[in-house]
């Protein structure tokens, strides 16, 4: 009879426990996908996942798709880490012996992976990455109904079948693609018309996956593109590839100035972020572009609708650009799984996240997120104004002053709890008549923690991460940077009346 060890939450490395039963830490089942820390020599801290805790989870995966009536045919790839390649054959090994057939195209950034389900027909998706997160991180990105990605329905239920071992065991098979890259994806982007204007890009990959695809990609278009650490290296030497990071942001537009460059375009780990620094090496955050892109898709598709994230800039309700466009915004919950849904349940034109993760359904893309797609979008949008340039783009926009997205260190087990209480604490405040930062609250929007706007329409968000043991804080307001930073202040003192909330990973 077929079976397989039960996870444990906890186990010692280095021991023979270690290496005959898997480890699957409860956390590591997200929101909207998997992630656990696997690991890092640089690093005393305790690994949450081990090989055989991944065969678990490719175990667990495989028995969903056939409790849900989905064909068990799954497509892998994986994102360029030391340990990668290795975790991905160990959740190969979890899904063929729950039967599924194995579809690998290789190294791959995420939207390739979501890609291959329509190119190559293949119903669901398991894209092994840590996305932006630091060396050590591993995660699986997953789905079974393209172009969604699961969300906390289906992950919670992988998350039973894993823990409780409750597994089905069956026959599969593995096949591996060659050259998807040449034969497929760089076909789907690059056979288009050619950039009228010509433009100097600054392709900027922080080492990480992008760094092998992404240049050829932006080539074929037309454009001019000086690369930027692209060259693939797993240590990631300069700094993490994450264009929500400021000192990837600060490495872009250095280049760009150095350049004379018309604009840089930044990739996340996996690919499926794009950040922006225009030509005059201001730092444009993602939402920022989000407003700009949906000014320019409205302008083509009038009374368009569009889905945001609350993290993101008030300006998608209250732009007048857009709104003389008659475009309309819906604003979600944070997370790639969530947005997709949400933009695919509306059949909004567009969806944006804060972090740079944007959809766009046909004619644009195809529903998923995608930072090549992204970085296209911008450059058509610079083609279609030949006359102006990103920077021009940039300030035609309403002034407001935001924070990044700043994120204080909180427990996985506990900063649920601490959301929850910090809600509680604002409504209550709200109900009292209580200002914040001196003044009125105007509204409490609480789809995804809490996002307070007092009356002059400074806002701040505070919310759990759903992929690293963090909080999330964004402020923003339409009137000053003083009132931003009062707001800050304010929301900060809020969030320290919990003594479980660490340090900032950056903060203004």
């Amino acid at each position: 009879m077929t079976s397989f060890p039960k996870a444990r939450a906890h186990l010692k490395p280095n021991t023979a426990a270690f290496e005959l039963n898997p480890l699957v830490k409860p956390t590591g089942f997200r929101e909207y996908d998997a992630r656990w820390w696997f690991g890092h020599p640089a690093s005393d801290k305790a690994p949450e996942l081990n090989l055989m805790g991944v065969q678990a989870l490719g175990l667990g995966i495989g028995t969903y798709l056939a409790e849900t009536g989905v064909k068990q045919r799954v497509v892998v790839g994986h994102d360029f880490r030391s340990y990668s390649n290795a975790i991905k054959l160990a959740l190969v090994a979890g899904l063929m012996g729950s039967g599924c057939e194995v579809v690998d195209i290789g190294l791959a950034m995420s939207p390739m992976a979501y890609f291959a389900q329509f190119a190559l027909d293949v119903p669901a998706v398991a894209m092994v990455t840590a996305s932006h997160n630091d060396n050590g991180w591993t995660g699986v990105k997953m789905g079974a109904n393209r172009p969604v990605t699961f969300g906390p329905a289906e992950i919670n239920r992988i998350r039973e079948i894993v823990l409780n071992a409750e597994y089905r065991f069956g026959q599969g098979s593995y096949s591996f693609v060659e050259n998807f890259f040449q034969n497929h994806y760089y076909s789907e982007l690059a056979d288009r018309p050619k950039l009228k204007r010509k433009l100097k890009v600054i392709c900027a990959c922080g080492n990480g996956t992008a760094g092998a695809f992404a240049p050829q990609v932006l080539e074929a278009l037309g454009a001019e593109v000086i690369r930027l650490d692209c060259e693939l290296d797993h240590t990631f030497p300069r700094y993490n590839p994450n264009p929500e990071d400021m000192e990837m942001l600060h490495a872009m537009a250095h280049a760009v100035k150095e350049h004379g460059a018309d604009v840089a375009l930044g990739f996340d780990g996996d690919g499926d972020r794009c950040g922006v620094v225009d030509n005059e090496g201001n730092e444009i955050f993602a939402d920022k572009i989000g407003v700009m892109l949906a000014r320019d898709l409205a302008a083509l598709n009038p009374n368009a609708l569009f889905v945001a994230d609350v993290k993101s800039t008030g300006l998608f309700a209250t732009d007048p650009e857009l709104r003389r466009l008659g475009a309309k915004t819906d604003y979600w919950k944070t997370g790639h799984s969530y947005i997709k849904k949400r933009v695919a349940e509306l059949g909004a034109l567009a969806g944006f996240e804060k972090s740079g993760h944007f959809f766009f359904n046909p004619p644009v893309g195809r529903g998923y997120d995608d930072g090549l797609v992204t970085a296209i979008a911008v450059l058509d949008m610079l083609d279609r104004n030949p006359g102006k340039s990103m920077a021009d783009l940039y300030r035609a926009l309403p002034k407001t002053w935001a924070t990044p997205t700043m994120a204080p260190h909180c427990e996985d087990e506990v900063k649920y709890g601490i959301v929850e209480k910090v809600v509680a604490r604002i409504e209550a405040m709200q109900k009292a008549g209580f200002s914040i930062a001196g003044h009125p609250i105007r509204d409490v929007v609480t789809v995804n923690g809490v996002r307070v706007t007092v009356d002059d329409g400074t806002w701040g968000l505070i919310r759990a991460s759903s992929n690293k043991p963090e909080l999330v804080v964004v402020i923003e307001s339409p009137v000053s940077e003083a009132r931003m930073r009062e707001m800050f202040k304010a929301m900060d003192a809020i969030l320290r009346e919990n003594r479980e909330v660490g340090a900032y990973n950056q903060t203004i």
